[in-house]
C-alpha cells in the first residue's frame, strides 16, 4: 500500500526477490496450514491470520510463499462457491523486478504474478463493479526475517472475501468483480494487468472499490478516498459513515505538495482512476509497523478491523445500487478525453 521510496522497503524486497530467484516456485496447490489460527473464529480475521502466518514467507510475488497464500485464497473462493471469470480464476502476467531496486539500471529478474477473479453476476450484467485488494507483500530480508503484513494486505483480502460471501448470500443488482491482486508492492503490475486485460464477459467496469490496509488504527479511523475525483461519491460517503460503527472520514485524495497526502495514485485503485474509472480506496493512515517485520497478526485490532469490513461491505452495497449513475460518469469522461 501507499508505495513511494523507501530504504527499508528496497532492502526488504531486495532480499525477497534474491530469495525467490534460488529456488522453483512452488506449486499453487500448496496451502498454509492454520496452525495457531485454529482458535480464531470470525472469518476475516481467521483469514488475515492465515495470511499473515509465518510460512506464507511475507507472500512476495514470484516466491513459494505468494503461491500459498494465493492456493489459500483460491481455496476460499471455491469453498464459498465464488464462480470463476471466462478463463478460470488465475490471471497469469509477467513482472520484471530490478535485483537491486535502489539502482535504477540495475539487471532485472522476470517474475511471475497470478491474479485471483470471480465473478458474481448481478440482476442487471451489463456493467460492473471491481473490487480489490493485492494479496501480496514484500517477503523476507536479508537475515530471514519475515515482512508478514497483517494489516498490509491481509487485512484487505480479509474484507475482500467477505463482500464475496456478501454478495453471493445477497445477490447484487450489477455485476461484482471480486479480485485480488498480485504484485502491487513495487508497481502495482496486478492492478495495471488486470485494467488492461479485463477478462471477457464481466460487462462494462463502472466502478473500482480497493482496500489496502484495514486492520490498525490507534484513533479508529478509516478512510474512504476518491471523492474528490467523483464528488458524486460524497454522499454515498456520508451515508456510510452515518451507519459505520468505526469512524469514516472522506480524505487523502486532494493534490498536495506533500505526496503522502494524497493516496490517488498510491495502491491498486490507480489503474482503475487512470482509465477514468470512479474509484474509492478505504484504508488506514500508514502507522509504525507499516512495512516492517512487526506488521504481524498480533497488531490487528479485532473489533477496529470487523468493524472496517462491515463498513467496506455497506460501501459495496451503497456503490452497487448507484452504479448506473458511475457508469454514465464513465462514459462522461470517456467521451470527453482528447
Amino acid at each position: 500500500m501507499k508505495m513511494l521510496t523507501n530504504r527499508l522497503f528496497f532492502a526488504a524486497a531486495s532480499a525477497a526477490l534474491l530469495l525467490a530467484s534460488c529456488g522453483p516456485q512452488a506449486a499453487p496447490d500448496i496451502a498454509a496450514a492454520p496452525g495457531a489460527c485454529d482458535g480464531v473464529a470470525a472469518q476475516p480475521l481467521r483469514d488475515v491470520c492465515i495470511l499473515a502466518a509465518d510460512d506464507m514467507e511475507g507472500r512476495m510475488v514470484g516466491s513459494e510463499g505468494g503461491a500459498r497464500a494465493r492456493a489459500y485464497v483460491l481455496s476460499r473462493f471455491e469453498d464459498m462457491g465464488l464462480p470463476p471469470v471466462q478463463g478460470g480464476y488465475e490471471q497469469a502476467f509477467d513482472v520484471a523486478r530490478p535485483l537491486d531496486l535502489r539502482e535504477r539500471n540495475s539487471l532485472s529478474m522476470d517474475l511471475t504474478g497470478f491474479n485471483l477473479i470471480g465473478l458474481i453476476e448481478g440482476e442487471d450484467p451489463s456493467i460492473t463493479m471491481v473490487v480489490t485488494a493485492h494479496y501480496d507483500h514484500i517477503g523476507m530480508d536479508e537475515e530471514g526475517g519475515i515482512f508478514n503484513g497483517a494489516d498490509d494486505n491481509a487485512s484487505g483480502v480479509g474484507g475482500l472475501l467477505a463482500i464475496a460471501e456478501h454478495f453471493l448470500d445477497n445477490r447484487p443488482r450489477h455485476n461484482v468483480v471480486i479480485a485480488a491482486l498480485d504484485a502491487e508492492e513495487g508497481g502495482l503490475d496486478g492492478a495495471r494487468h488486470f485494467v488492461a486485460n479485463r477478462p471477457e464477459g464481466i460487462g462494462e467496469i463502472a466502478f473500482n472499490l480497493n482496500l489496502d490496509m484495514l486492520g490498525y488504527s490507534d484513533d479508529g479511523r478509516l478512510f474512504a478516498v476518491g471523492s474528490y475525483h467523483t464528488p458524486e461519491l460524497v454522499g454515498l460517503i456520508e451515508a456510510a459513515a452515518a451507519q459505520s460503527p468505526i469512524t469514516l472520514l472522506a480524505g487523502y485524495d486532494r493534490p498536495t505538495e506533500n505526496r503522502r497526502d494524497d493516496w490517488t495514485l498510491l495502491s491498486d485503485h490507480a489503474a482503475f482512476h487512470l482509465q477514468g474509472i470512479p474509484f474509492l480506496y478505504l484504508g488506514v493512515e500508514d502507522h509504525p509497523y507499516y512495512h516492517t517485520v512487526n506488521d504481524t497478526f498480533d497488531i490487528i485490532m479485532p473489533d477496529f478491523y470487523l468493524g472496517a469490513v462491515e463498513t467496506a461491505i455497506d460501501v459495496a452495497v451503497r456503490a452497487d445500487a448507484m452504479l448506473p449513475e458511475l457508469a454514465a460518469i464513465r462514459q462522461a469522461r470517456a467521451q470527453s478525453a482528447p
